[in-house]
């Protein structure tokens, strides 16, 4: 079962003085590029959630937030009272003012406020934790649903080419007796005795170098091996991307021997349906 690398996941908890948000959002990278944002106070934990989150993900363009706000009256910044009072007398020695104006001069001033450094509350942190594991299950289902919409799509295209791989084997040997009948009228053309013996030899050479047998079973074995990767129980798309580069050199070969313009037209549209893939499989887990 293949996953997506795009997703999103959210959750969010009430504690008695704040509200957490925790966030993720990801989408398609060779490695996995985690960026992290948080308050500082919970900074001290972030590499064990990297390690967290890139064993749980494994690769993409990660974004991580946790949002806090405040919904009680609770702050770490407290107002220096003596200090802003002290600040607001050396104004009024200046400038004659309102008291308010004043004060709102004065709390712009260094140490106006005193910021106390917050310590975590592990069993707040257990809490927040917890609400990080169900973002992470959140996004895991968004991967998984986006994956199965892709599956879908590689299965359609797959069969088109095979379908069109149909076609071409239907038609190979028209194009061969299509050959043979052009190398054939050439030499008549010469209006010079020929030795048949010699021209069956040269003729079956020339129909050696236009034979694509290999690549036609080459290019049904690495389709049938796209849909048993597509049925594993790992996301890997890389493998597929490899397995999708094989079947892009089996397809080129046959492009440039069919010397058939019919087949050729064929060989147009599974390249049409491999780019497709391989502009998808960019996505895959």
């Amino acid at each position: 079962m293949i996953h997506s690398m795009t997703g999103y996941g959210k959750s969010v908890v009430q504690l008695p003085t704040k509200k957490i948000s925790i966030e993720l959002k990801s989408l398609n990278s060779k490695n996995l590029d985690l960026n992290a944002r948080m308050p500082s106070i919970y900074r001290e934990k972030e590499l064990p959630l990297r390690k967290l989150i890139a064993r749980e993900l494994d690769r993409g363009k990660v974004d991580f937030s946790i949002y806090v706000e405040t919904t009680a009256e609770d702050t770490s910044a407290k107002i220096n009272t003596p200090v802003v009072k002290q600040y607001i007398e050396q104004l009024k020695a200046v400038v004659d003012g309102d008291e308010v104006e004043l004060l709102k001069m004065a709390v712009r001033f260094p140490d106006a406020l005193n910021t106390e450094r917050e310590e975590i509350d592990e069993t707040e942190w257990k809490t927040i934790e917890a609400e990080i594991k169900k973002a992470i299950e959140s996004i895991k289902t968004y991967r998984l649903d986006e994956g199965k919409v892709l599956e879908a799509d590689f299965r359609n295209r797959v069969a088109s080419i095979a379908s069109v791989l149909e076609e071409i084997i239907a038609m190979d040997p028209e194009r061969i007796e299509g050959v043979r009948e052009r190398l054939k009228k050439g030499v008549e053309e010469l209006k010079e005795k020929y030795d048949e013996n010699r021209f069956e030899q040269e003729l079956v050479y020339y129909i050696e170098k236009f034979d694509i047998t290999e690549e036609k079973v080459r290019l049904k074995n690495h389709l049938d091996y796209f849909l048993e990767a597509l049925d594993s129980e790992d996301s890997n798309g890389k493998k597929l991307g490899f397995i999708s580069q094989e079947m892009g050199r089996e397809i080129n070969t046959i492009g440039s021997k069919s010397n058939f313009a019919p087949m050729q037209q064929l060989v147009v549209k599974m390249k049409d349906e491999l780019e497709k893939i391989k502009e998808q499989l960019l996505n895959v887990l």
